[in-house]
């Protein structure tokens, strides 16, 4: 979450007028991520949350996402529900941005990642890819294998400056993944589904010790299921100090099999899947920290974080290298 466009107050009084929701008792931005403009909303009714989707957004595809977490409640996962208007609008339009309004989940996201935190991840995450299944309409990963090389040729001047050696490194590593990717080639294609796409412990709520819900997700896609996996090892398994938690790895394992067992061919996919799902977060965090408007609020992520995170991948090529 961010804040690039900023709202008056009278536009958002306004804007909210069109709901039955209550009356505007306070707003402010919240300033974490970098994808969307998002604001607490407080009013007479309760809280919750408005969206105002930025320029990286597709807003033809903004039905599909709103649709995914509408179905995905319905199937039993807990994850914030978009709010209609009085004329049944759940997609409108504020300070020249598309705009939604979703109810507000109780819970705060684990600041200390821990072991017990990673089972009920695993489940959860399962559970998600379960319920999707019966949700039809496709998405493709706009940031997926396809995507990686022209992101890199938009940071490529600039990747050197910053971090010096890190586009040969980028393109090092993209000889190494793109083939080995499953579904090119020989290489068979994995099971596909709905994904979140971006599950980070910021969009995962806890409350009172028990996984309370999943926000966030606005780059679900339609893509391999392993995949989703694959991006949670790297957002939940690595200390500070850089080094992978095969614990933590082991943890959201089991939880996820318990809901949904693992074919073969995504075990042993993982290492290409994890090393993949570096480079994505690698790259769009570099495009991030070099194309950030001035005097925007929002904290861009540090890219080096993902250069480790890479590096062990390139090195682990079994699932045993895993923990698992």
């Amino acid at each position: 979450m961010a804040v690039y466009t900023d709202i008056g107050d009278e536009d958002l009084r306004a804007f909210l007028e069109g709901f039955s929701i209550g009356t505007l008792v306070s707003f402010r931005g919240i300033a974490e991520g970098v994808e969307n403009s998002n604001f607490h909303l407080r009013t007479t009714e309760g809280d919750f949350i408005l969206t105002l989707y930025e320029k990286r957004v597709n807003a033809t595809e903004l039905p599909w996402f709103l649709g995914l977490m509408q179905h995905l409640a319905r199937e039993g996962v807990t994850c914030p529900q978009p709010v209609a208007d009085r004329q049944g609008r759940t997609l409108l339009e504020l300070a020249g941005r598309p705009a939604a309004i979703t109810t507000f989940l109780p819970g705060v996201w684990p600041r200390s990642v821990r072991s017990e935190h990673c089972r009920p991840l695993g489940r959860a995450l399962a559970r998600l890819h379960l319920a999707g299944r019966s949700y039809t309409p496709e998405r493709p990963n706009s940031l997926g294998p396809n995507a990686w090389a022209g992101l890199l040729q938009s940071c490529r001047a600039a990747a050197d400056s910053a971090f010096p050696g890190l586009a040969a490194e980028l393109d090092t590593a993209l000889a190494a993944t793109l083939p080995a990717w499953p579904g090119h080639g020989q290489t068979p294609a994995l099971p596909r589904g709905q994904i979140h796409a971006d599950l980070f412990p910021d969009n995962v709520f806890f409350l009172d010790h028990d996984l309370s819900g999943l926000i966030d997700f606005y780059f679900a896609c339609t893509d391999f299921l392993a995949y989703d996996i694959a991006i949670c090892l790297n957002a939940w398994c690595f200390e500070q100090s850089g080094a992978f938690n095969i614990t933590f790895a082991r943890q959201i394992m089991l939880g996820y099999e318990e809901v949904r067992p693992l074919e073969d061919a995504e075990r042993h996919a993982m290492p290409v899947l994890a090393r993949g799902a570096a480079l994505r977060f690698l790259l769009t965090r570099l495009y991030d920290w070099l194309n950030t408007p001035e005097g925007a609020l929002v904290t861009p992520k540090d890219p080096m974080e993902y250069v480790r995170r890479l590096r062990f991948h390139m090195a682990t090529e079994t699932a045993s290298g895993y923990g698992f």
